[in-house]
């Protein structure tokens, strides 16, 4: 299992950063060459489920999820949500943290998996390269104005 965490500030409110960063198609709109598809009728709670899509065409992968808790941002209270990854390639967890800070909020992003046919002594190489991915997703993800449908 290789483990890496992400931290970001936002100058948005934690419930606006929450609702963002639960928005799962639109996390395939931020991890190049991925494609998200919600199972489970919304609102999103424990036992939502999805697949986000990995590859061109037939060469891919699905990595298969689910929340598994699902606590809001609630005063000063800071949200939790957690997925747990059940596919053949990818498995493991991810934590997503939103808290209030500084008139904003920062976002702690967490995640151990492990993928198929890799070797564990990758795992540090697995980890700098889902540091970069995830950054990055975060970074879009925090910056998107749902009024226009664009980043600046």
């Amino acid at each position: 299992m290789s483990r890496f965490r992400v931290v970001r500030s936002a100058a948005l409110e934690p419930a606006e950063a929450w609702r963002r960063l639960t928005d799962w198609p639109a996390h395939g709109r931020r991890v190049p060459l991925t494609r998200t598809t919600v199972l489970t009728p919304g609102p999103n709670r424990a036992g939502t489920r999805f697949t986000a899509r990995t590859g061109l065409g037939p060469l891919g992968f699905d990595d298969p999820m689910e929340v598994v808790r699902w606590e809001p941002p609630l005063g000063d209270r800071p949200g939790v949500c957690r997925l747990e990854k059940y596919g053949r390639v990818v498995r493991g967890w991810a934590e997503i943290e939103v808290a209030a800070a500084g008139g904003g909020s920062q976002v702690v992003w967490t995640e151990e998996l492990a993928v198929r046919g890799v070797p564990g002594c990758f795992g540090p190489v697995l980890a700098r390269a889902g540091r970069v991915v995830f950054g990055r997703a975060l970074d879009g993800l925090l910056r998107h104005h749902p009024s226009n449908g664009l980043s600046p």
